[in-house]
């Protein structure tokens, strides 16, 4: 059965058996029709695709991805796998209200895996959640989205977190179907979890960094306790930029043997950070505790200080992209799956913009919308394709 969805889904099986080398059409067929075989009219993986092409050139809802499947030149069409009529083979595009009803009924957990990065060979994975606030009905909250995200800032998957109940249930279900042999998982203070720590540990033979905080009072309280000054690795590190001075200072400690409660830990570390606004000469300090299952020669203090900061990926690479670029919280789209696969179909954009060498997502969307008709593969111009990834 699909992580998310109630009907029987091939996908969570596919990720391990397709292998990141296989093209994306050949990934997308693993996915189950949600609709009744009585006049279907279009296949599944061109409808898909369509979509996913238009949001590659920067539409933002359904309106808009009907609009430029209808401009769509008959080659693009085609490479799309579209309909075709006639002893001419004329390709047809699907309607506004046929893509409307595929994305917000197929599987999103599917999709979400079959469309992401794959996770092997990865260093990092920082795993974050986000609100799609304008999917908010009178009735239902928001769409919660869990997503991860790999260091180079490629969105591997994301699951919606159900109703009445928080990221921590659905940690386990993200990253169930990937190999992490050897990554590093990081996560914010919420997942600094018992379970979580040996999930990573034990059943995905990966590391962890997890954030603590006043969340976990016992355990804060026993981090603050340590014997900080007397840590002898430490790594100060300045910077300048974004209109602040910042200074950080991160001091590792080995708790093997001072009784910390918490699975596989192994070091403790500080990060101290102050911060200095250039402009109104402000400064904040701020204290950040973390665990990890990494060993002194795994991960010097510098190492740590590095995977921290890797946590911040996700939200500004992801999070901050999908809201500013494609304004994700002011979209309307609110029924069936549809917040959770428009997501998806965002994500899937950001990693083929950044897989050609865009390093800004809205220029990389101006450039794709200068030539709507121009599918390529990314190795042909430096352009994107998505019928043949």
């Amino acid at each position: 059965m699909c992580r998310q969805s109630a009907t029987c889904c091939l996908a969570v099986p596919s990720v391990r058996q397709l292998g990141g080398e296989t093209g994306l059409v050949a990934r997308l067929a693993w996915l189950p029709d949600p609709r009744d075989r009585r006049g279907v009219r279009h296949p599944l993986v061109s409808v898909v695709l369509v979509a996913a092409s238009a949001v590659l050139t920067g539409a933002r809802s359904f309106r808009a991805i009907g609009q430029w499947a209808a401009e769509a030149p008959q080659h693009a069409l085609a490479r799309l796998g579209a309909r075709t009529m006639g002893a001419f083979g004329v390709c047809v595009a699907p309607s506004t209200s046929t893509i409307r009803r595929v994305i917000g009924a197929v599987c999103p957990g599917g999709l979400a895996d079959l469309t992401g990065e794959n996770s092997v060979g990865s260093d990092t994975l920082a795993v974050d959640g986000k609100s799609a606030r304008g999917s908010r009905t009178d009735d239902t909250p928001a769409a919660h989205l869990l997503a991860a995200m790999t260091g180079a800032g490629r969105t591997v998957t994301q699951v919606r977190v159900p109703d009445k109940t928080n990221e921590i249930t659905c940690f386990a279900a993200l990253l169930e179907p990937y190999d992490l042999a050897g990554v590093t998982v990081t996560a914010d203070a919420l997942h600094t979890q018992r379970e979580h720590a040996r999930f990573l540990v034990e059943d995905k033979k990966a590391h962890y960094l997890l954030l603590v905080k006043a969340n976990q009072p016992g355990l804060f309280r026993q981090l603050r306790s340590l014997p900080w000054t007397q840590a002898t690795a430490r790594r100060y590190d300045r910077e300048t930029g974004h209109g602040r001075k910042e200074t950080r200072t991160t001091r590792a400690l080995t708790v093997t043997d001072l009784g910390l409660d918490f699975p596989h830990a192994v070091q403790a570390a500080k990060i101290l950070r102050h911060r200095t606004d250039l402009r109104s000469g402000k400064v904040t300090r701020q204290t950040v505790y973390a665990l990890t299952d990494l060993t002194a020669r795994q991960a010097s203090p510098q190492r740590l200080g590095q995977l921290a900061r890797s946590q911040w990926v996700i939200e500004n690479r992801l999070h901050f992209v999908r809201d500013t670029t494609f304004t994700e919280d002011a979209s309307k789209i609110r029924t069936g799956h549809g917040p959770d696969n428009m997501a998806t179909l965002r994500s899937f954009a950001i990693n083929q913009l950044r897989a050609a060498g865009h390093p800004n997502i809205a220029a990389g969307l101006r450039e794709m919308s200068y030539q709507p008709g121009s599918i390529q593969s990314a190795g042909d111009h430096g352009n994107v394709q998505v019928a043949a990834v």
